[in-house]
């Protein structure tokens, strides 16, 4: 009957709901670049209003050393559970510009092949904007139709995207005020629109940035080329030595920690649906790459990885520059698995490409942020109530994966609050997160809003 009456409001709100979003969208709340911090505190006051609307007791914007963390709390009755909702209003930056098929804060709906039924294309459609307000619109069905069966608290923080830098700070002064029973965070994906799963592991995050200089100015590449050592050429030989050949990757001590999951663990993980053509088809590549012995989900689940996220140096504008530069830059990431520590790993990264740079250039290695892995126990009560209302919503039970990103403050809450996270998203691998063309699934947006009245039913019995 709940479940009905759910369906029935969504289903003649479907529209303003959406509208809603796109609302959402048109504001670019970049939060790694500081010229839009007024478009940050413009997110921020968005979503506080449209928490109010749905029928908080209260909310607040509660500033930190960086961007506010929106707060709000709808308490029925002391005694009943409270579920702590995760979520953020930042985004990634949209560059490349000119790769976007329309401008990245000006939503649009298109139906592609995976979205037959259409999908909004904006940066945050999906991570997060798009997944953090079906908890408000679930919020506000379960008001309007007498179902919110316990508690619910709302932290929707502005930092993720740069490693939620502040949010532990406001977490340790205010937690008495996020004390609850378990987190429940949509930041993640299922396996696809047919086959729901719940990620019950993240990969951790070591984030570094490194500086490679020879000369003391950029040179001419005729008259000192082959005397000087080039910056950009060092680097690249340094990037290539932190894998050998089978894809492990070369720092000492970088595997000393890794948790390895018996033959068991790997063949249940086997068992989730898993095309490796359809995989190379949506990527438009001839074939996949990673470490030896090992298939591509558990590449992207249980193993750690190494990758260089952007390098630049040189002359890189229209025409020709014969130059030899002064220096070469690198952004290099690393995701982690269980037992892995950040604060380590980027120790040892540090030491590493420190010991193998030659004496022709000067090597400088900037840390940035991080994150701990995480693994959530399936056998919770919030986990069987995220799988229950899954398999009510979709037909089929949900299957537990391990998820390949890393979300930082999950580690957070658990050392800090003593609550597990649950991560129940619902947007697909394929949405282009952190890409140009970033999509949300219009399914997938109005299937989280059903699904998510259907958890608290299930956590608050």
């Amino acid at each position: 009957m709940e479940h009905q009456l759910i369906k029935n409001y969504l289903s003649i709100h479907k529209e303003r709901f959406l509208n809603e979003l796109t609302e959402l969208l048109k504001i670019p709340s970049i939060s790694a670049k500081p010229e839009h911090k007024n478009d940050m505190q413009k997110t921020a006051e968005a979503v506080k209003q449209r928490l109010i609307e749905a029928g908080v007791d209260k909310a607040e914007i509660c500033q930190t050393k960086g961007y506010p963390v929106v707060y709000a709390e709808k308490i029925i009755d002391p005694n009943k559970p409270t579920v702590v909702v995760y979520g953020h209003y930042d985004v990634q930056p949209a560059e490349p510009l000119d790769l976007w098929d329309s401008p990245p804060f000006e939503p649009v709906i298109k139906k592609t092949d995976i979205h037959p039924e259409g999908a909004i294309f904006a940066r945050g459609s999906c991570d997060d904007k798009g997944q953090m307000y079906m908890h408000v619109k679930a919020f506000e069905i379960m008001m309007k139709t007498n179902t919110l069966p316990c508690n619910v608290k709302f932290m929707i923080e502005g930092e993720e995207e740069v490693g939620s830098p502040s949010l532990g700070h406001w977490i340790i002064e205010n937690k008495e005020k996020l004390k609850g029973d378990i987190i429940l965070i949509s930041d993640t994906s299922v396996i696809a629109n047919d086959t729901p799963s719940i990620d019950c592991g993240l990969r951790g995050l070591a984030y570094m940035e490194v500086e490679v200089t020879g000369p003391n100015r950029d040179l001419h590449s005729g008259v000192y080329g082959g005397a000087v050592a080039n910056p950009i050429n060092v680097l690249c030989k340094m990037i290539a030595s932190c894998h050998d050949e089978n894809n492990h990757i070369t720092i000492p001590g970088f595997y000393d920690k890794v948790q390895t999951l018996s033959t068991a663990e790997r063949n249940e993980m086997a068992k989730a649906p898993f095309d490796i053509n359809e995989f190379k088809k949506d990527l438009g590549i001839n074939d996949v790459q990673g470490e030896k012995d090992f298939t591509t989900n558990e590449r992207t689940g249980i193993r750690p990885t190494l990758d260089v996220n952007g390098i630049w140096g040189g002359y890189i504008g229209e025409g020709a520059k014969t130059v030899l530069p002064s220096k070469a830059f690198a952004k290099i990431s690393m995701r982690l698995v269980p037992n892995q520590n950040s604060d380590e790993i980027s120790k040892l990264f540090q030491s590493y490409f420190e010991s193998i740079a030659p004496a022709s250039v000067v090597v400088k290695v900037k840390p940035h942020h991080g994150g701990e892995p995480v693994v959530v126990p399936t056998n919770s009560k919030g986990f069987q109530a995220a799988s229950n209302a899954m398999q009510d919503a979709y037909g089929k039970k949900p299957i537990p994966t391990r998820g390949g990103g890393s979300i930082p403050i999950v580690a957070l809450f658990k050392k800090e609050l003593g609550l597990d996270s649950i991560l129940m998203g619902f947007g697909l691998d394929s949405d282009a997160l952190h890409s140009p063309n970033e999509h949300y699934g219009l399914f997938n947006y109005y299937k989280g809003i059903e699904t998510i009245p259907l958890f608290y039913k299930y956590f608050a019995q």
